[in-house]
């Protein structure tokens, strides 16, 4: 069945996809990390600009139309940051996901691979039974390919989620702002 040349490159096969695959995991937690470093180099900046318009406000109505006016930008920096790392979730979710599916094909090849040379091998007789298997394996492979199009749809229903609430939240946001202004 295998021989030595075949298994050899087959765990060749895996060795490299491993190092692929945790090459592309650094290279998203580098993203990330460039996210998170931007993110608070931008909020401290803007953290001390805050604090000196807020030592120059006269009274307490200039005070509050102060953080009337940052609110909105701050929901939409939030929304922002959430949005690029849900793009950087989402490519990572993909390449891992690329990855399953090259090793389930693979996976799946050999197992066709397997039942035809043992069915080629089998005694008189066993037709039946190779027959069996063959279903067997249509059946496994019908149910993947079933539970991948579900996640597929619930990813999409997750994404479709998370923009609403997106786009909710910045809404109620400028509505905040709006009021804010009108309250100083």
């Amino acid at each position: 069945m295998l021989n030595t040349q075949q298994f050899i490159a087959a765990q060749q096969a895996q060795v490299e996809t491993l190092f692929d695959l945790t090459h592309k995991a650094f290279s998203n937690v580098e993203k990330v990390v460039d996210l998170n470093m931007a993110t608070a180099r931008a909020t401290l900046s803007e953290s001390a600009d805050v604090a000196k318009a807020a030592l120059a406000a006269k009274d307490p109505q200039g005070l509050i139309a102060l953080q009337a006016a940052m609110l909105q930008p701050a929901a939409e920096k939030a929304t922002a940051y959430s949005r690029h790392l849900a793009e950087i979730a989402k490519a990572a979710q993909v390449d891992a996901v690329a990855v399953a599916e090259a090793q389930v094909a693979a996976m799946q090849q050999s197992l066709h691979q397997l039942i035809d040379v043992a069915a080629k091998n089998a005694p008189a007789g066993t037709e039946n039974g190779v027959a069996l298997v063959k279903q067997a394996v249509e059946a496994a492979n019908s149910a993947y390919a079933n539970v991948q199009k579900a996640a597929k749809q619930a990813t999409d229903i997750a994404e479709a989620n998370f923009n609403a609430v997106t786009e909710t939240a910045i809404k109620a946001a400028k509505a905040a702002g709006k009021t804010g202004k009108k309250a100083a």
